[in-house]
């Protein structure tokens, strides 16, 4: 039975991942590094010089090991190369490591091992300490020796864990670090406060059940999953629930399919409000949007890939435009406003045939969604 609880969907507690060359000493990893060897403001919180750009086509020991971009190269062969002390000790973390074909790595480390492993690299020049990274590697890669192959130790860290989230709260407040300090702290103290979510709540099941707030996750390799809004369907919850089921059945969804983005670092999410039956002109009440982007824009800064409203005509754009002047000027931005439904398909990465083929929109997202069924409980 699914946990009735929603539980945050990112730790800043690491996972562990350690890769192997024993079966095949002399192969490539398979993968561009990052150099984060640099004293930028936007890697603050990063604990490690090297990390994982993104992996490379092909058949690769980075791919067989379970390799994802954003993962932090920590040490080689058992020697540290952190920024910093790790704030967790192994013992206390999940452990990603998989045989690959056939061998695998013991995690068995002696105290003297494990300092070794957390050991920080510092005193040198800017570009030295990654640069000392890479001269270990070829080393052992040169040495060819399979008594000793190279082996890796990463850390993967979740997308809303400071190391990954940091840098869009700094983008957020445009790189001012005293700001995006208190940014980020107000954002770690309501997510304390706010999850566990029940989802057992009357309210909140009635907004999953009427699918007011669901998803459409079409697989797109180039563009993130979609935020579904039903705009005729909240207004008939309306007048009998509190708008914070709303809020909550979007923040939900939110965390849900910003944990699916395939780079930590870089977690994105469309939002679609289909007004489909809904009148702009004749009085669309935006106040529940009001309330889910008080809760969105401080808690999830820079996530937002596009904001597709749907159907609106060309005649009442600009009434829409007046009615969300509440939201700030880089986020309006994002904004997509039409009737047009090859626009819609082109900003979300939406197939039109498959679209009109299910009948319309909301048939679509019927189709769409993985987790709507998960998120309903029998209350």
């Amino acid at each position: 039975m699914p946990n009735p609880l929603f539980e945050v969907t990112s730790s800043e507690k690491p996972k562990l991942l350690t890769i192997s060359f024993a079966s095949d000493p002399s192969a490539s990893l398979g993968a561009l590094l990052a150099n984060n060897d640099h004293d930028a403001p936007a890697k603050m919180f990063t604990p490690c010089y090297a990390a994982i750009a993104r992996l490379l086509d092909g058949d690769t020991i980075a791919r067989k090991s379970g390799v994802q971009a954003g993962d932090c190269i920590v040490a080689v062969n058992g020697q540290g190369y952190r920024r910093f002390k790790p704030d967790y000790v192994d013992d206390e973390l999940e452990d990603l490591t998989a045989a690959v074909e056939g061998i695998s790595v013991s995690s068995d480390d002696d105290d003297e091992a494990k300092k070794n492993k957390a050991a920080v690299l510092t005193g040198k020049k800017a570009g030295e300490h990654y640069a000392a990274i890479l001269d270990k590697i070829k080393e052992v890669k040169k040495a060819a020796d399979a008594a000793n192959p190279l082996v890796l130790s990463l850390e993967r860290y979740g997308w809303d864990a400071r190391v990954n989230s940091w840098p869009r709260f700094l983008v957020a407040r445009e790189g001012q670090v005293p700001e995006a300090m208190m940014m980020i702290q107000e954002h770690e103290a309501w997510r304390d406060a706010k999850f566990p979510i029940d989802l057992t709540k009357k309210g909140l099941q009635d907004v999953f059940k009427a699918k007011a707030v669901a998803e459409v996750d079409v697989g797109h390799e180039d563009l993130p999953p979609t935020v579904y809004v039903n705009f005729s369907a909240l207004q008939k919850l309306e007048a009998d629930h509190d708008p914070q089921d709303v809020v909550d059945a979007f923040i939900v969804y939110t965390e849900l399919l910003l944990s699916r983005s395939a780079d930590p670092r870089a977690p994105k999410a469309s939002q679609f409000i289909d007004l489909t039956g809904v009148s702009i002109s004749s009085g669309l009440r935006v106040d529940i949007l009001k309330q889910v982007y008080h809760a969105f824009e401080p808690n999830y800064p820079e996530t937002l890939h596009k904001m597709v409203m749907y159907p609106v005509s060309t005649m009442v754009k600009k009434t829409a435009g007046m009615l969300l002047s509440f939201v700030n000027e880089n986020t309006q931005k994002k904004f997509v406003i039409t009737d047009d439904l090859d626009v819609v398909c082109k900003e979300l990465g939406w197939n039109k045939a498959d679209v009109e083929s299910c009948g319309g929109v909301t048939e679509f997202m019927h189709k769409h969604e993985k987790d709507g069924e998960s998120l309903v409980f029998d209350v």
